[in-house]
């Protein structure tokens, strides 16, 4: 991925940066935002990824139910 390969002056220029174009008093504001965002995404990805699971145990359980029984 692309931030794997930032290190650790790629983050001081991007704060740097973030710094110069939005002032200190912006700063914790965008932080609380970036964080929801983060934290709801995390979220939303957790109950696709439970619902893919109960679709797919659900699945399993109804072909197991209409196959014949096997001797």
């Amino acid at each position: 991925m692309f931030f794997q390969s930032i290190g650790v002056p790629g983050l001081i220029i991007i704060l740097i940066i973030t710094l110069i174009l939005f002032g200190p008093k912006k700063l914790p504001e965008i932080g609380a935002a970036f964080g929801k965002t983060l934290s709801e995404f995390k979220k939303s990805a957790n109950e696709i990824m439970s619902s893919n699971e109960t679709e797919k145990k659900a699945e399993e359980v109804i072909q197991q139910a209409t196959d014949p029984v096997k001797k």
